[in-house]
């Protein structure tokens, strides 16, 4: 055999072996499957789900996610502990109080955004204000939800636990109880504005409480929370620059962050590749939910309590945060 036409046969075998090596890379995820915690069909946690599921799917090109519907932050975190999903958001508040030594490590891949705690309560009620709650029929949340975690804790706080009919409904159920008049006033926490809530304020005439005389106190029992000022717009028609939806001017509420989380079964490798496709999928998450605006690489190793997955780490040191 001559000289050249071993070259060529050697050319041939390298070629060969690089597009092994790149069909190899394209199809490293494709055996990753994953099934995500993804909160309240409609909410904030399950759009984003949703969106990520499609997005990874594409980059870096894991089995299609399933996207699994739960109470919320406490309900995720149990299904992260037990590996029934692999993947889900929580809040920061829930993730905090269900550290533990039992069943698999949690991790963080990433803070997403903020929620705003939202209690509604019907405008045709004289009701301004929480102790004038006394009595009434007041959903705290779904059982296993994040949103009750924060209700519990404030009604503790303000010395009115025992004082209301407390009922434990989900955001949807909420909506319904309160347009067929069989819910008073209910606690949210999600992004701003949450479309169930919009709906039901140009249908049924609410107010939402200001809650700056409890949160001091609460804030300094649980340094988790922030509080922020939610103006009078925080709900209004599209297009319509008076047409605000809530009675009633602006109002202080508390802040809690939220994150994206992992268990210990995922590989570092894998979390990196979900995170480069999380943050190249931000124009989707976006069209998903107007709250992934907040996401950014900066931000995003703000998880304390919940340490970062190893993956992690490498990722944002990678992108030199």
């Amino acid at each position: 055999m001559s000289v050249g036409l071993r070259r060529l046969r050697a050319v041939g075998v390298l070629l060969a072996l690089a597009a092994t090596a790149l069909t190899g890379c394209a199809d490293d995820f494709g055996h990753v499957r994953l099934t995500i915690a993804a909160g309240n069909e409609g909410g904030v946690y399950h759009k984003l789900s949703t969106a990520l599921a499609e997005a990874w799917t594409r980059s870096p090109g894991v089995a299609p996610p399933e996207v699994e519907k739960t109470s919320g932050s406490v309900d995720n975190l149990r299904l992260l502990r037990t590996d029934e999903a692999q993947v889900g958001f929580s809040a920061a508040d829930a993730a905090d109080l269900e550290r533990g030594d039992t069943g698999h490590r949690v991790f963080a891949l990433a803070r997403m955004h903020d929620d705003y705690l939202q209690l509604l309560v019907r405008a045709d009620l004289p009701v301004t204000e929480l102790a004038q709650l006394e009595g009434l029929r007041v959903s705290l949340g779904a059982p296993d939800s994040g949103v009750q975690v924060i209700a519990r804790r404030l009604l503790a706080e303000a010395g009115m636990t025992d004082r209301l009919k407390v009922q434990s409904l989900g955001l949807q159920p909420s909506v319904d109880a309160i347009r067929n008049g069989t819910l008073d006033a209910f606690f949210w926490s999600g992004g701003v504005p949450t479309d169930a809530v919009t709906d039901l304020a140009t249908t049924v005439r609410m107010r939402m409480l200001d809650l700056s005389d409890t949160l001091p106190a609460l804030r300094e029992r649980f340094p988790v929370y922030g509080t922020a000022t939610l103006p009078a717009s925080a709900y209004r028609l599209d297009g319509d620059p008076a047409g605000n939806l809530l009675d009633g001017g602006p109002v202080v509420t508390l802040v809690v962050r939220n994150f994206l989380l992992v268990n210990d079964t995922v590989p570092d490798d894998v979390v990196e590749a979900l995170l480069r496709g999380l943050f190249q999928a931000q124009p989707a998450l976006v069209s998903a939910s107007p709250v992934a605006r907040s996401i950014e690489v900066r931000s995003a190793i703000e998880t304390t309590p919940v340490p970062l997955h190893p993956g992690a780490m490498r990722y944002y040191r990678d992108v030199k945060v």
